[in-house]
């Protein structure tokens, strides 16, 4: 009696293993599918525009978070000065600047995330 009770469990355990991987499967692929439409696009615009920041010098014309458009006439480490208008000049933190005037109105130079956000389609 003892060894039908033994036989029971290794063939109940042996198809266990089985059937609970694949009912793990469909979110093992809903993962992946995340991760390839949202988390590693997510993780290029951001690596773009890390680079884009980094490139900066003084003379671009460029495109703010705030909607500011302006020519850089100063830059650090950390801070954009940008001319807004003649003899007008505004701070900012140089991770506000979304993109470049040019990949905005549809120039030969496409640069930063503006050139996704600002593109016009038609």
């Amino acid at each position: 009696m003892v060894d039908v009770a033994f036989a029971a469990d290794a063939a109940a355990g042996g198809a266990a293993g089985p059937q609970g991987l694949m009912s793990f499967l469909p979110l093992i692929l809903i993962f992946v599918v995340f991760y390839f439409l949202l988390i590693r696009t997510q993780q290029k615009k951001a690596k773009e525009h890390q680079e884009f920041v980094a490139n900066l010098k003084k003379g671009d014309e460029v495109l703010t978070s705030g909607g500011l458009q302006g020519k850089i006439t100063g830059l650090t480490d950390r801070v954009a000065t940008i001319e807004i208008a003649e003899n007008v000049r505004v701070k900012i933190a140089r991770s506000y600047i979304l993109g470049s005037l040019a990949s905005m109105e549809g120039g030969e130079k496409k640069e930063g995330a503006a050139c996704a956000i600002g593109s016009k389609g038609g």
